[in-house]
């Protein structure tokens, strides 16, 4: 018996958008309006590699990003609930799957100590040039429309489980935790024994709750969470049935 629990990282983990947080290094705390407005829907990883480009170029160095995502604050009751996957980690698989990059959840995972309670990592690989420059890829190609171009969470999580399977490895049931609106792809591809848990008042419960006054409700049932103390509750009941 074994669960896989799959979280979103920004607004869901921590409490904010680590790459708008990251905008606290720049001078003034703030980004020219022209970097502001080079942004193009679904091309958000080109648009933070120039606002990497940017920071170098004022001369944030790595300890200072360091610093200052470090101190990025989890959401409410999720360092308990981090805290209790990794005391029960022979139930639960985790895996997180983000928009973010690899450096900056890396980072924030070591200094609170929770790096050894995910098994995966699937985001956008980021790295130090030799300059000193952070720069950040694409995650991966994909045909989905739903879709930013970088980054399709639903064939992460396909090709995951996929893996595991070939592993010998199959879940009960599979937690998709999230927030945004690119967590509906992943959260339409759950079946009816999971269960979705969408952050009150955010995008992905709007979109779960149109869904269904549009007759066409997600499979899976569906948990609404304020606190991760919650998200714990529904684990700790499952843990005794």
């Amino acid at each position: 018996m074994k669960f896989l629990l799959v979280f979103d990282f920004d607004h869901t983990i921590v409490d904010e958008n680590s790459d708008t947080w990251i905008v606290r290094c720049a001078p003034d705390k703030k980004l020219p309006n022209g970097l502001r407005s080079s942004y193009r829907p679904g091309h958000w990883t080109e648009y933070m590699g120039r606002v990497f480009v940017y920071l170098g170029d004022s001369g944030v160095q790595e300890d200072d990003m360091k610093r200052t995502m470090t101190a990025i604050p989890f959401t409410a009751g999720m360092v308990d609930l981090l805290g209790f996957i990794g005391k029960n980690k022979e139930f639960f698989d985790c895996i997180i799957v983000s928009d973010s990059n690899t450096v900056f959840i890396d980072w924030i995972l070591k200094a609170a100590d929770f790096h050894e309670v995910f098994d995966g990592v699937f985001t956008n690989p980021a790295a130090f040039s030799s300059t000193g420059y952070l720069t950040v890829r694409n995650f991966h190609a994909h045909r989905c429309p739903k879709c930013p171009k970088n980054l399709c969470k639903r064939k992460v999580l396909k090709e995951f489980l996929d893996k595991q399977l070939e592993r010998g490895v199959s879940y009960t049931q599979i937690a998709y935790i999230g927030d945004g609106g690119n967590d509906l792809c992943p959260v339409m591809f759950l079946k009816k024994g999971d269960v979705a848990m969408p952050r009150h008042g955010y995008t992905l419960e709007k979109k779960i709750s149109q869904l269904s006054q549009d007759f066409c409700p997600v499979e899976c049932s569906v948990l609404v969470w304020s606190s991760a103390v919650e998200i714990m509750s529904y684990l700790k009941r499952l843990l005794k049935e």
